[in-house]
């Protein structure tokens, strides 16, 4: 089995990698960000002072600051972190690994570059290479591959708390080899580590091959890998997210109004013609300004002010796009998507939910549960209903029509979120088919 599968070729690590830590319940994801943080100087002394118990450093803590995960000790809500390495800069969030949480962990795997997929050995029957996973383990790593999280990588912790660790990484690492194959999952690596010693995290391990690994640590795996690229090919689709009037109305050769946001494809520049979605207006753009407010063409993935030619009825909520390339988009009321729900309720056909896309917001019908997936065997199977934290192929009705692409060609366009009109928690997130 290949433990490194990291490309070779050279990637630009001048933007900060976003990566989460997932996994099972106490599968050490806490202890390994901590361990990340301490072992690269990250943590100040009178920061670790504050995270002693019993007169030991508890890793974990540095993590883990609501009340409530230090008292249970476990990991609520996600914790980002920021560090960075001679080589780049790391923000890094520690998603919650109980299964009441997943809608946080969905959360911060929506914009993540990597993830850390923490499996533990010590809850393996490790001596069998037929060895089953984890549920958990296995919904974190099918929930990564449908957000599209282009690099995964595989840490194998607490291997210095079994006694053949060279076996135990062997069973372990072809038991994930084979799912990730079976799943389309984007490994780039598999480690062996302990984050408790910090064994192969920032530093090699102390024994020189340690379970028959003689690839790169942790650290120096992320430092190697790729952001996520943005959706530069696409045609200019950009959701307007606030409206500011000019403090001058002198000028009437150009709108009065800038239009900000962050462009969610595409490019846009001046002179460039423009269709308003959804009231399907035209307009030309006559100046665009960046995040600083200085005039320059903007790319996916930046924030813009866009002054349009003309006063056009535009508002929060509503989309830019290219009025060329307009028609690349799909303009419709009924929608295939892949969902990960999130309730606490069951999904079923026939309930209203808010849809959010973008910035807009509009209603959106449950109409027809196609099918479930089984996270063991990965099989679709029939269903009437969807029960928490399952994940399943649904179609939805929509109160208007959106302007979107498949999830698969823009994570921007091609991703809802549904809302429960009652409570206004987050219900479900849906990845358009």
């Amino acid at each position: 089995m290949s433990t490194d599968t990291a490309q070779a070729t050279p990637v630009d690590t001048s933007a900060a990698l976003r990566l989460i830590t997932c996994g099972s319940v106490d599968d050490g994801k806490s202890t390994l960000i901590g361990r990340l943080l301490v072992d690269s100087k990250a943590v100040l002394q009178d920061h670790l002072a504050g995270v002693q118990r019993q007169g030991q450093t508890d890793l974990a803590l540095l993590t883990d600051g609501l009340s409530a995960e230090r008292e249970q000790g476990i990991t609520i809500d996600v914790a980002y972190r920021y560090f960075s390495t001679e080589a780049r800069k790391f923000i890094i969030g520690d998603a919650p690994g109980h299964e009441q949480y997943t809608r946080n962990m969905v959360t911060a795997a929506s914009s993540a570059d990597a993830a850390v997929v923490l499996v533990d050995a010590t809850k393996l029957d490790w001596r069998n290479p037929q060895l089953a996973l984890l549920p958990q383990t296995r919904r974190h790593s099918l929930l990564l591959q449908l957000l599209r999280v282009p690099s995964v990588v595989f840490a194998i912790n607490k291997l210095d708390a079994v006694d053949d660790s060279a076996t135990a990484f062997a069973h372990i690492g072809a038991a994930l080899a084979a799912f990730a194959e079976q799943a389309g999952l984007p490994v780039v690596a598999t480690v062996p580590v302990s984050a408790l010693k910090g064994w192969n995290v920032v530093d090699a391990a102390e024994a020189d091959g340690w379970c028959g690994y003689h690839g790169p640590t942790l650290l120096e795996l992320l430092e190697r890998l790729p952001v996520t690229p943005a959706d530069t090919g696409l045609p200019l689709a950009f959701p307007v997210q606030w409206v500011e009037k000019f403090s001058s109305s002198a000028d009437t050769s150009q709108g009065r109004r800038i239009f900000w946001g962050r462009v969610a494809a595409g490019s846009v520049t001046p002179g460039q013609r423009v269709r308003i979605a959804p009231n399907g207006q035209t307009a030309t753009v006559a100046q665009v300004l960046d995040h600083v407010r200085r005039p320059a063409d903007v790319s996916a993935g930046h924030s813009a002010g866009i002054v349009l030619d003309r006063e056009v009825d535009v508002s929060r909520g509503d989309w830019l796009l290219d009025a060329d390339g307009h028609e690349g988009f799909h303009h419709s009321r009924e929608i295939s998507a892949t969902v990960a729900w999130l309730d606490d309720e069951n999904l079923v056909p026939g309930r209203v939910y808010w849809a959010l896309h973008g910035h807009r917001w509009v209603k959106a019908k449950v109409k027809r549960i196609v099918h479930r997936l089984d996270i063991h065997t990965l099989a679709e199977q029939d269903a009437t209903e969807l029960e928490p934290n399952a994940i399943g192929h649904i179609e939805l009705s929509l109160q208007e029509p959106l302007a979107t692409l498949p999830f698969a060609r823009s994570r921007q366009l091609g991703s809802l979120v549904l809302v429960d009109t009652a409570s206004h928690r987050t219900a479900g997130a849906v990845l358009l088919r």
